[in-house]
């Protein structure tokens, strides 16, 4: 059976710390990204530009942080979600495969959080597959009612019988999204321990890979104090079959 792995990373905007200590992690970030070895690789807040931390950090990449973090012969596809006073970020996918299409839709639930959701169609291995990268918000109500509007988009824009990946930082420790999820055949893995949050000491796993019309092979997250630094969040690595 062919394989795609998928990686999913929030990489908090490529900067660890806060005021005068923090310090640039997106260089770091490059190198992990290319250990990672995946096929796909999910990213949330992703900087596309911030103009504050440019002039305070010297070595502030001149490309987007989605195109800088690509390894060599991947495709960067970025969106962004939120807009403020210094800049803007958003989602990200790094593919290997070739990429057929991608859309961006804004599932903000009211004003003090701007999200959104990436859909990216990559030919993998000759079969279409679809990929929703999302970051849902902090605030249960919210993250619920992101959750329909995720099902709805998926209804309206992806085939029934066409393999569909949705990864991404769902903020929810709880079975909301699972619950939500497995009503229209999207499941996850189950069992062992697979927290993702905070890096330095996991007690939560914030992070998921969801799939409809793949097999599941393996899941696995990277630990170890090179990963604790870039980030608040572990990346999460899974691992599916694509059936024939």
């Amino acid at each position: 059976m062919k394989t795609v792995r998928i990686a999913t990373y929030n990489i908090h905007k490529g900067v660890q710390g806060i005021g005068p200590q923090r310090r640039l992690e997106i260089h770091n970030l490059g190198h992990a990204v290319e250990q990672l070895d995946a096929d796909l690789v999910c990213l949330q807040e992703v900087r596309k530009l911030h103009r504050r931390e440019e002039r305070h950090f010297q070595r502030w990449p001149e490309l987007p942080q989605a195109d800088f973090l690509a390894p060599e012969g991947y495709e960067a596809i970025y969106r962004t979600n939120a807009v403020t006073k210094h800049g803007e970020h958003g989602n990200a996918l790094l593919s290997r495969w070739p990429v057929v299409a991608h859309q961006h839709e804004d599932i903000s639930d009211h004003r003090f959080e701007q999200r959104g959701l990436l859909h990216v169609e990559v030919n993998v291995h000759e079969q279409l597959v679809h990929v929703l990268v999302v970051h849902l918000g902090l605030i249960r109500a919210s993250r619920a009612r992101q959750v329909q509007q995720l099902k709805q988009f998926i209804a309206r824009e992806v085939p029934g019988d066409a393999p569909l990946l949705v990864a991404g930082d769902f903020n929810d420790w709880g079975d909301l999204v699972h619950r939500a999820f497995a009503e229209i055949g999207l499941e996850t893995f189950s069992g062992g321990t697979h927290n993702t949050f905070p890096a330095r000491l996991p007690l939560v796993q914030l992070d998921h890979v969801f799939a409809r019309g793949l097999v599941p092979l393996g899941l696995h997250v990277p630990r170890g104090r090179i990963w604790w630094r870039m980030s608040d969040h572990l990346p999460l690595i899974a691992e599916f079959g694509i059936p024939a």
